[in-house]
């Protein structure tokens, strides 16, 4: 039993993956999409990466507001929930993602990552860091 995180953006979706006893989240790829509207193979590249880790839920980044307002990249990130869920059969989670990519930004600078080669990791330490905050949630609950 495993549990994936994703940090959905228009061009990339950056995965995680938990190990199996749900204590910590290990980022694993990033999935780049051709166009923002196309999911298809998205989600069955998702759908492959639930089956090869024998996942059982999926938490979802929800990017709100600084105030906590949903603008129009959280609707679109639950259409994607409700994508995934229909795709996987899968519960998906929502979870906050407000400030996680300047967290995975700081952490690349801590280990070395030259600026202008951040970008290409920063979706999947994103989703790395949803999925550990979320494994700590429920961990405290």
């Amino acid at each position: 039993m495993r549990i994936m995180g994703l940090d959905f953006g228009s061009k990339t979706v950056g995965v995680a993956i938990s190990d199996p006893l749900l204590i910590t989240a290990q980022a694993k790829e990033i999935i780049r999409r051709d166009k923002e509207n196309k999911l298809r193979k998205t989600l069955a590249r998702i759908e492959e990466l639930c089956v090869e880790y024998e996942v059982t839920e999926i938490v979802l980044g929800l990017p709100l507001h600084m105030n906590g307002d949903e603008g129009i990249r959280a609707q679109i990130s639950r259409e994607f929930a409700e994508s995934l869920e229909r795709r996987t059969g899968l519960p998906v989670t929502m979870m906050d993602e407000r400030l996680t990519t300047v967290e995975a930004d700081e952490i690349m600078m801590e280990v070395g990552i030259r600026r202008e080669n951040r970008k290409e990791y920063v979706d999947m330490i994103a989703a790395q860091i949803i999925l550990q905050d979320y494994l700590n949630n429920r961990k405290q609950s």
